[in-house]
Parts: structure tokens; sequence; C-alpha cells
């Protein structure tokens, strides 16, 4: 008879299920926070990827101008919803652009620049390595 209760219960106990739920902490306790550094991470592609415009921009209007221009002679500005705040300071023979934005709501500000020799920096960097 003892036999075939045995047979008829079926399930976890409380203490697999315990485990489970400690494994998944555990696991979950190591991959959030690489996740959000590696989300952030990528925010800041932004930043690079339209300080390579304007770098573009600023060298086609230089050939055409012999001098740098500001954003709004170049007629440059970003597309879409942006994390960044874009600033260029263009002199004669040279310019230096900037990208400043919050991307994980600590305070920090992120800051990127650019210049005439295509020296792409990060100043300020808003990503815990």
């Amino acid at each position: 008879m003892l036999l075939k209760l045995r047979q008829k219960t079926k399930g976890f106990t409380l203490i697999e299920l315990m485990i489970v739920v400690v494994i998944i902490g555990i696991l979950a306790a190591l991959a959030i926070p690489n996740f959000l550094r590696y989300q952030a991470k990528s925010k800041q592609s932004e930043a690079k990827t339209n300080l390579g415009a304007i770098y573009v921009s600023e060298t086609a209007y230089y050939g055409e101008n012999d001098t740098y221009g500001a954003l709004t002679s170049l007629e440059w500005a970003p597309e879409g919803k942006t994390r960044y705040s874009y600033l260029a300071t263009p002199a004669q023979t040279s310019f230096t652009a900037g990208a400043d934005g919050q991307i994980d709501n600590d305070g920090t500000m992120d800051h990127w620049t650019i210049d005439n020799q295509k020296i792409l920096s990060n100043t300020v960097n808003d990503v815990i390595s």
C-alpha cells in the first residue's frame, strides 16, 4: 500500500523549489549589473555616431568655404529623440564638437568630443567599467 501512495504523488518538494529560487536569485544578482552597464555603453553610441556626422559635415563645409561653421550654418541636426545635446565651436582652421548627456541617471554627465583631426575622446565617462 505504501508503494501505491508514492506512485500517486507528483510534483516538487518545498526544498527543491527554494533551491531553484536561490539559484535564480544568484544568477540575477550577477547578470543585472552587467546588463545595465552594457545598456549604458550602447547609449553612448549615439554620441559617437552623431559626432562622426558632425565631423563629416564640418569637413564638407570647410571644403566649400575654407572655414569651419557652427551647427546652424552646417544645417546639421540630430534625428529623433536624443540623449545628448551637441555643440560645435568652429574656428578658421579647426573645430571642436562636443556631446553632453545623462545616460544612467546618476548625476554625472557623459561628455564626448571630436576635433578636426577626427580625434574622438570621452573626457567624462558616465559608464562605470
